[in-house]
Parts: structure tokens; sequence; C-alpha cells
């Protein structure tokens, strides 16, 4: 059918509606912005959008802690603004996917005031109660991962209910069928008014152990306590449980009636997440795609690509693997992959251009973060500024998720940079006036230009969109891997340092270099040097010997 599989090796870009544009003035972003603006969106080249939350919501985690899984919140407008959002999406020849949010709720949806009331009542096992133990203290050691318990205490059961986040953020149980039926209900409601798939919110937390089993403990590295508590323990039974909920098999089948419907899970960052990702996609009754946030904690961006690649490779990660480098819980990946010699300055525009390239030669879909494509940095916020709970809470150690979801900067020259004509519900950054959508329309050499011509490239080229991947063991600033599908293999090497390096090109056999993706490399004899930022991209008829390649720093 016309629509069938449309997500192998397809571009996905998040828009969270509440920075994207507002259109009515009261500093949010709302539908009928997005609506606005999915002309920008589709001349970018991607294939699809994920919407993040719009549901009715206090607010509390932004949208996140859903109080009527089947209504608009009136601060982003309603069904019918809705409806358009869809109706114009797919005629630019987009697909659109939007968040379920299946593991909690917020403690104002209709399901837990019901079940909070009483322990007899036709929801009472609809969330994760327990008693307390005999001091009164919770049930077990689990910790929240925004701090504290992950149990708070309900004088009307007299018992303590879960949260994974936060305690207006009750935990369902999926356990229970009548729960699966009815989250099944609220992606039947959604399906038909025309969307085209799920992302479904933090997959690894979906079920726990039954026996509600203490966790057991994990070592700090170095000896010292982290800011937050939740890594001091091994997240073995609160958290990714070895078998799936049904639910996920009964959103399959709904699917599967549906051909072009696609699934997308979001994997933790714990140990193991590639692994989850072949376990939660395999076969036909999983997922058709997941991600890991593990390639976003930390480190730079060669030790966390090249980790992140070898346990693909031991993990047998297929076909359902999808990549993100950024989205609205990290830190933006231009500021937190930026060398060390650039910390608190605008990114190199050298540097953001190779993180472009790098994401569109992975091997899988891809989401591209609202932003991204600008080469936007994390916003240094303070804490009177900040409305994310996480962060105020853990300020100045941790800053939170606000400085990576400041409003998208339109136009350099409006107020608020074009985003609201009120007051924006974050700050739009100064910094970031400079890098505007229309400022970068105008600069043939923008990260936003540049993302046009590569998306393009990576179309023009079998062997990215949809070709297997093999990862070389090139020493650092070099990432390097081959792209092979029938008909095409191409070699591709990335220098992630602010200096030029060499790379020994013996062991590579012939080689025809690719001038169609922007980067040059100067190349004498069997030796190729990468300037600053650089990459060598070549086409190859031979596969790669198994012996190390040789490079040097130039």
């Amino acid at each position: 059918m016309q629509n069938r599989d449309w997500w192998p090796g397809a571009v996905i870009y998040q828009i969270y509606p509440r920075s994207f544009y507002d259109s009515n003035g009261d500093g949010v972003g709302d539908l009928p912005g997005v609506a606005a603006k999915l002309d920008y969106v589709a001349s970018l080249g991607v294939d699809a959008v994920w919407l993040s939350p719009f549901f009715l919501s206090p607010m509390r985690d932004f949208g996140y802690d859903v109080a009527d899984h089947c209504a608009v919140d009136p601060v982003f407008g309603t069904l019918a603004d809705f409806d358009r959002v869809v109706a114009r999406a797919h005629a630019l020849g987009l697909k659109l996917i939007i968040d379920l949010v299946c593991g909690h709720t917020s403690d104002q949806h209709p399901w837990f005031r019901d079940s909070r009331a009483s322990g007899a009542g036709a929801r009472s096992d609809w969330y994760v109660w327990a008693d307390a133990r005999p001091d009164g203290t919770p049930p077990n050691n689990w910790l929240s991962v925004f701090g504290g318990a992950a149990w708070t205490w309900e004088p009307r059961r007299r018992q303590y209910y879960l949260h994974h986040f936060l305690p207006s953020q009750p935990s369902l149980d999926l356990r229970r069928p009548a729960v699966t039926e009815a989250l099944v209900e609220t992606a039947r409601f959604w399906l038909a008014r025309g969307i085209d798939g799920f992302r479904l919110d933090a997959i690894d937390f979906l079920l726990h152990d039954d026996a509600l089993r203490d966790n057991p403990p994990h070592a700090p590295a170095g000896g010292a306590a982290p800011a937050k508590p939740f890594n001091l323990q091994r997240h073995v039974h609160d958290m990714m449980q070895p078998e799936p909920p049904d639910l996920i098999a009964r959103l399959r089948a709904l699917a599967d009636e549906r051909p072009g419907t696609v699934l997308l899970g979001e994997v933790s960052s714990q140990e193991g997440a590639y692994r989850r990702i072949e376990r939660y996609t395999a076969g036909g009754a999983g997922l058709h795609l997941a991600y890991t946030l593990r390639p976003m904690r930390g480190g730079s961006a060669v030790d966390a690509l090249r980790r992140a690649l070898g346990e693909i490779a031991a993990a047998g990660a297929g076909e359902g693997l999808c990549w993100a480098f950024s989205n609205h819980d990290v830190e933006r990946a231009a500021s937190r992959w930026a060398a060390p010699e650039a910390s608190g300055a605008a990114p190199d525009p050298g540097f953001v251009r190779l993180l472009m390239a790098l994401l569109l030669s992975l091997k899988g879909a891809l989401c591209l973060y609202q932003g991204e494509e600008l080469g936007l940095s994390e916003a240094a916020l303070e804490l009177e500024q900040l409305r994310d709970p996480f962060g105020i809470a853990y300020f100045p150690e941790f800053r939170g998720r606000d400085g990576s979801r400041t409003p998208i900067p339109w136009h350099h020259a409006a107020e608020h940079a074009g985003f609201t004509t009120g007051k924006p519900w974050l700050p739009v950054p100064e910094a970031h006036r400079s890098v505007s959508v229309a400022a970068q329309e105008a600069d043939p050499a923008s990260p936003l230009r540049a993302w046009r011509a590569l998306i393009a490239w990576r179309n023009a080229h079998p062997a990215l969109r949809c070709g297997d991947m093999t990862l070389l063991d090139l020493p650092a600033p070099l990432l390097g891997f081959e792209r092979a599908c029938a008909g095409e293999r191409l070699l591709l090497v990335f220098n992630l340092a602010s200096h030029a390096a060499r790379l020994d090109l013996a062991d590579f056999g012939d080689l025809a270099p690719l001038g169609d993706h922007g980067f040059p490399a100067m190349r004498d004899g069997t030796t190729a040097v990468l300037p600053s930022y650089g990459a060598f991209i070549a086409a190859t008829e031979q596969a790669t010997v198994h012996r190390d390649p040789r490079a040097a720093t130039a």
C-alpha cells in the first residue's frame, strides 16, 4: 500500500509546541502556531513531525502530566485546531505522530481521582498502590527520577502510590487489563483523527517488579555522591522489566490494522539500552522504532557515539533503530558536545554542520529536535527564569530542561525574536537572535542552509538512507564507519576536533572521493588530511580490512 512502512531511514522533526510559535500573544506556543509554521518544517526535507504533548494538563510537568488523554489543553487551542494541523501536515506531504503517555497520568486525571478515593472502586487498581511498612515508611527504597522517594502517602486509602517522576504523576499499573484497554481506546481516538503514529514516552518505566523488591545500591564513580540520588541505585526492579507490557502488543495490532502507522518508543539511558531496543522492536508484535537517551548523557561526541555504535553492534540492534542527538529533556547537542575551549561560547558553525552530517549518516531513522537545524546552543538561564521543577530543585548543580526549551527565534529584528507578541513563557536568549530562521535563510553558509543540502545528500545515496553500517576502529578525534547496500558502499570518516587530522587510506582499497556533501578534504597519495570539523567521504568497492587504519593529528 502507498503509506506502508514510510519510516525506515525517515527524518522526524520534533515540535515542542509551547516553544515553537505563539499565534495569539499569550506567550505560549500553540497548535495554530504549529499549523502556521509547517511550511517551514516541510522545507527542511523531513518526512514527519513528532508533536509533543498538547493534552489537557495542570502543566506541572508541562504536558507530560496528562489530565485527559483525549482533550486539547486550552493553552494550545482546540480539537479543531489539532485537526487543522493534521490536514496541513498531510497537504505538505508530512506524516504526523503524537506522544502517547502511557506510564503515568496527572493526579488531576479522573482515573486517579477515582482510584485514590477508595480501595474498592472500579478503578481502585488502575494505579500502583502498596501498604506502608510496619514503621510507616514507604514499601521499598525506590527513588523518583526527580528526587526523593518514588512513593507518596494517600490518606484516603491509607496507602502509598508509586510515581517515577513528580508526586503529581502517579504511575499506572499496566498489568491491569482495564488500564491497557483504556489506553488502546485513547490510541483509537487519535488514529481516527488521521494521525500516522505515536511516540511512546519513557517505555522502560511501563512495568515494575510486582513483588516490589528493593533496588540494590550502585556505588558512585570515584566515591563522590552524585547530585541526583537516583543514580545511587541499580534500577532492576522499579523499571526495565524483562517482559514487555501487553499494551505494546495491543498497540502494534492496532497499528497493523492501519498500514502506515508507526510506533516509536523512548528508551532510557540505563545500561543495556540497545539490547532493550532490539527486544522492543524484534519480530512483528512490538514497536517499529525506538531511540535511547544514552548518547545524550555526557562525554565527548566521539566517545558517546563510538560507545553507542559498539553497543549497537554487540546488541544486534536491527531495523528498529532510531537516533536522536537532542530533545526537550537534555542539553542541546551543539553545547553538550562542543569543544572544551568553546564552553560558554556560541557553537562553532563548522562543528554544528559536522554534527548534522554525522546524524544524517547513521543507520536508521532519526529525530531532529526543533532548533537543531539552526545550531541553537543551550540557554544559560538563571534560577528566577526557570519553570522546570526538576531544574528548580537541583539548581545550580543541574539546571534542568528549560535551557533546551526556550522559544524558536524566527526573526532577529522582531520582539522576542518573532516567537510571540506577548511575554514568552521562557525568555528568548539574546545569543539566539543572530541565528534566527530569517537570518539563516539569508546566509548561504548558515547551518539551516547546510541542513537542507545535507538532507538532500542523504536522500541521494541509498547506502545512507537504508544501508548497513560497520564501525571502523579509528583513534580520536576521528569517528568513521562504512555504509553499504546493494550497488553502493561508502566510507565516511569525521574529524570532531578543532584541529586537522590525518587518515591513512592504504587499507581502504580503491576510493572515489565524493564531492556532493560540502566537506572538502585534501588527499596526498594514500593520506587524507581532514581539516577542523572536516570529513572524508568516498565510494569504495572493497570491504575494509580488519587491521586498524592509522591516523594521527596533523
